[in-house]
């Protein structure tokens, strides 16, 4: 087992050329390859990998065949921790005996397993080296599909590949001033389940238990929030949220301003959509993340 640590950001397809110009143009940036992925997902028809957090899929890349499982992880600061397994396989096929090994192999029954929805993109690969880390790059456009449904996709993904995983953070900030993006808690997988009219039931807010809240943990709900609006194209609500604690943590990283219109436009009803055209989203998000981070690391 690998272990996968990443930081997801959609944005709007008008962006996403903005968003490689400027990654390309840091002396720090190599282009790479540029593919055409299909990937199919795998369930049970009682969606038995959703329930454990799993996503089981079949890449297909050129002449490539790749099986891979992922597990949902953890969040640190924004970027997704997860176990990965992976196999290059000779056909399309599922390859059940692959799995043994796996936990899948204990909880699930294997037999069932059947396709569920595709995620169909082109990559564009920009490797970053800036001597702290080895970072992949990754800019993807396509459509997620589920039956007859579909929906659009439009990600950058920053991977870590070597060395220090703050450099990731680094990077998706630098980026978020250059054009806007979203931070997106989202997987591909959850939402391909979305789509597929598969859904998980959401974890309950972690509660304070009379203490004072925590900026860390408000940020943190935050994030949580936005990501769900976003996959739900719903309104954020604010209810609960410390909204003091978390504007003097913007206040403290020189992002007071660009917090107070944000929650202008949230409390005013703003949808996800409307801001994922603004600057000031990414900005923020990534902005509250690095100052935690730099708080958490300490002097």
């Amino acid at each position: 087992m690998a272990e996968e640590l990443e930081i997801k950001l959609s944005l709007e397809q008008n962006c996403l050329k903005s968003a490689l110009d400027w990654l390309l143009a840091q002396n720090e940036a190599s282009k790479g390859c540029k593919k055409s992925l299909v990937n199919c997902y795998y369930d049970t028809p009682d969606a038995q990998l959703n329930r454990q957090h799993a996503a089981l899929r079949i890449r297909h890349s050129g002449e490539k065949y790749i099986q891979t499982l992922k597990t949902r992880g953890e969040l640190v600061n924004g970027a997704h921790r997860r176990g990965e397994w992976e196999w290059e396989l000779t056909s399309p096929s599922l390859s059940l005996c692959l799995l043994a090994d796996t936990p899948l192999k204990k909880n699930i029954d294997l037999s069932l397993l059947a396709p569920v929805f595709e995620t169909n993109f082109t990559r564009q690969v920009v490797m970053l080296d800036d001597g702290e880390a080895v970072i992949e790059c990754a800019l993807d456009s396509g459509v997620i599909v589920a039956g007859s449904r579909q929906k659009p996709l439009h990600e950058v993904e920053f991977e870590l590949k070597s060395g220090n995983p703050s450099r990731l953070l680094v990077w998706a900030e630098r980026l978020a001033w250059q054009c806007p993006v979203f931070l997106n808690l989202i997987s591909k997988a959850e939402q391909g389940y979305h789509l597929a009219g598969i859904q998980e039931a959401t974890p309950k807010e972690t509660e304070n238990d009379g203490m004072a809240p925590d900026s860390f943990d408000e940020i943190d709900r935050l994030l949580k929030r936005l990501s769900d609006a976003w996959l739900e194209q719903s309104t954020v609500s604010l209810e609960g949220l410390d909204l003091p604690l978390l504007g003097a943590q913007a206040e403290a990283c020189d992002l007071g301003e660009i917090f107070s219109g944000l929650v202008k436009d949230l409390a005013s009803g703003g949808g996800i959509s409307y801001l994922l055209g603004k600057p000031e989203l990414g900005q923020c998000q990534l902005g509250l993340l690095a100052s935690r981070a730099r708080q958490s690391a300490g002097p």
